[in-house]
């Protein structure tokens, strides 16, 4: 067999090199595209997710009584796993943003009615993120993801350094008063896993709150997505959230 001369040879192995090399730099990118391609609903079933229909919620606030009633969440205003927030938009496009009580009491009667463009509620609970900040900074294991998708806190672990908490960009995490650990929405796991629907979706009068089976394509969940167009809050984050809206607005925080 002919021998290669060294240039030449030495021409191949960098040119083998590079071609590894490339090859390698391209896996994290096709990993992503595959990720984003096949979501994790499509491969694990049942995979939870929710839907809120802003045009529907009437913010009579008795999906954050239902929720404080079956998950024994204190009555007081700063404990909420779930809470409905009232936008009022004037013409002159101040915004004033209220959820007394987090809108389990009613709201007062908006001042300057004639001033105002429009108004609208918009229901707030733990946002299921597919990428979790605060899993991922706590310590100990306590917050950690099921396999179907929910986000929950193991109480018998968790020291209460309320890192979670601080790291949570929706807002949806308190410290118990009582229990001393970190405490949040778990879509009513419990009732889900008995094949029931959330506490909230239950007390829900208009529809406004879904609760289902991403992994189904007939569920309602799957369809109010593939029919409507939805949007997830802080899209920038990066959290890939598994709660979408329909009819969100562009000044909703």
């Amino acid at each position: 067999m002919r021998e290669l001369p060294r240039r030449d040879f030495l021409k191949l192995t960098a040119s083998a090199l590079l071609t590894a090399a490339a090859a390698a730099a391209a896996a994290p990118v096709a990993w992503a595209e595959k990720f984003y391609r096949e979501p994790p609903w499509r491969r694990k079933k049942p995979y939870w997710g929710f839907c809120v229909d802003i045009e529907k919620c009437i913010g009579c606030g008795r999906c954050v009584d239902a929720c404080k009633t079956e998950n024994d969440v204190p009555r007081e205003p700063f404990y909420v796993r779930t809470w409905v927030e009232r936008y009022i938009i004037r013409k002159d496009n101040e915004i004033k943003i209220d959820s007394p009580n987090g809108g389990m009491d009613g709201y007062p009667p908006v001042e300057n009615p004639e001033t105002v463009a429009k108004s609208f509620f918009v229901p707030k609970l733990c946002n299921l993120c597919e990428n979790s900040p605060c899993v991922q900074v706590c310590p100990v294991g306590a917050t950690f993801k099921t396999e179907d998708g929910v986000v929950l806190i193991d109480r018998k672990y968790c020291i209460g350094c309320r890192y979670c908490i601080q790291a949570c960009p929706y807002g949806t995490r308190y410290f118990h008063p009582i229990l001393q650990v970190a405490d949040k929405c778990s879509v009513c796991y419990h009732r889900l896993r008995r094949g029931k629907v959330t506490a909230c979706v239950e007390a829900c009068p208009t529809g406004a709150r879904m609760v289902g089976d991403l992994s189904d394509p007939q569920s309602n969940v799957s369809k109010f997505r593939e029919n409507n167009k939805v949007q997830t809050l802080k899209a920038n984050m990066g959290t890939e959230p598994k709660l979408v809206y329909k009819g969100l607005d562009k000044e909703v925080r």
